[in-house]
């Protein structure tokens, strides 16, 4: 009987099943369907013409024709390779050329003092906080049999491992440096012999319907490959206290030079892009004279670099740049979508010049008052009374002529 009951049921779930998956076959393709209805719908919407063009305008307008190119977004796919590409080149350039000129200026390398494993203070020193409170230093010093002081000791050394060395820093600043000069000097030459460099009125002229040139493309490539290499490479370059300002910077220039080339504003594109390059060159070779001791090499550096911002970023960029993508446009057709998306990124950069415009004004008021020059965004090394925080390996010899620095003392930048 129980073997008949068995036999009486088993065809009727095998049916059962046998439906089932051919409905759950069927749903699986409607669901594909219309997933790839709602993405085709998606992509639809996002590339709509009246979104990122003028009103009488399609994206049939911009394909090439009668010898006249224009941009395509495909091309941007270039800059993800070119990236890798900048990523490769800065680490050989780092530790061969960017090594070597450290060693002409006398950069030593040192060995910060390695702290006693410890396993109650790692554990707060990863979990609680870096920085402990005089009562937690007590309740941690009789936990681990040790005095206050030792327990502090503990923290300072702690805390120096995690810092970045005076020779990583020099390095990151002289590619850093090599790269905006070159990016500034290759912009130059783009803009400099064009129309619309002295008339930004010509800018607009016949916009959309600008035929892109070779010397915007590389520029653009080469600029964009740049900052998605920054971005990438965000986890490894050195922290500082305007980290997240330093991520919505490279975010906002990798969209709008995207955005600037996907819609064919490259003439107001390369004009952003000069005007962005025209000062860092400055402020990354200040850097490097400081790490290297060259107190007053750095500070004129310093002026420069301060002078050329406030110039470039607080004055071109908003009263001559802005002023044409607000202004300009609008005499020649209504307000869109990406009128308002191009200017919104422009007012976010703006946004954080006047931020590092303080960083870089209280910096020049220590400047003015005690003749110190340092980067508000860095941390300094902490050393201990007794100035055994650091170990020099070596020295080297300056190439002023000047005796070597004691650089025991804690550099910032």
């Amino acid at each position: 009987l129980s073997g008949s009951f068995r036999f009486c049921l088993t065809p009727k779930p095998s049916l059962l099943s046998l439906s089932s998956v051919c409905v759950s076959g069927q749903d699986q393709s409607v669901r594909t369907d219309v997933c790839v209805e709602m993405l085709q719908t998606i992509y639809d919407w996002f590339w709509w013409d009246r979104l990122w063009l003028p009103y009488n305008l399609t994206w049939t307008d911009l394909e090439d024709r009668d010898g006249r190119v224009y941009a395509k977004a495909g091309d941007l796919y270039v800059t993800i390779p070119c990236a890798f590409i900048f990523m490769i080149i800065r680490y050989v350039f780092e530790r061969s050329v960017a090594t070597y000129f450290a060693r002409v200026l006398g950069i030593r390398e040192k060995v910060r003092l390695k702290v006693k494993p410890n396993p109650i203070l790692e554990k707060s020193f990863a979990a609680s906080s870096k920085h402990p409170k005089q009562m937690d230093i007590e309740g941690l010093a009789k936990k681990c049999s040790l005095t206050s002081q030792q327990v502090e000791r503990w923290f300072r050394r702690r805390r120096n491992q995690d810092r970045p060395s005076v020779l990583k820093k020099f390095r990151e600043a002289c590619w850093r440096f090599t790269f905006y000069l070159l990016a500034f000097t290759v912009g130059l030459a783009v803009v400099v012999d064009k129309p619309w460099f002295y008339d930004l009125r010509q800018t607009w002229k016949g916009f959309p319907i600008q035929t892109m040139l070779p010397s915007q493309y590389w520029y653009y490539m080469i600029e964009l490959g740049f900052y998605w290499s920054l971005l990438f490479s965000v986890a490894f370059d050195v922290k500082r206290k305007d980290f997240k300002e330093q991520i919505i910077h490279h975010v906002a220039t990798i969209i709008l030079i995207s955005f600037s080339w996907c819609t064919n504003y490259i003439r107001a594109g390369t004009l952003v892009m000069a005007v962005h390059d025209a000062s860092d060159y400055f402020l990354e070779s200040a850097k490097m004279f400081n790490y290297a001791g060259w107190k007053t090499t750095c500070n004129v550096l310093f002026i420069l670099f301060a002078v050329a911002f406030i110039i470039t970023r607080l004055i071109i960029f908003p009263f001559w740049i802005i002023r044409c993508t607000v202004f300009y446009p609008l005499e020649l057709y209504p307000a869109f979508f990406g009128y308002y998306f191009f200017n919104g990124i422009l007012v976010v950069l703006q946004l954080l010049h006047i931020f590092w415009a303080y960083l870089i004004l209280r910096m020049a008021l220590k400047f003015m008052t005690a003749n110190i020059v340092e980067d508000e965004r860095s941390d300094r090394d902490e050393t201990d009374s007794s100035n055994e925080e650091e170990e020099p390996v070596k020295n080297g010899p300056v190439s002023n002529g000047h005796p070597a620095l004691n650089n025991n003392h804690g550099k910032t930048d």
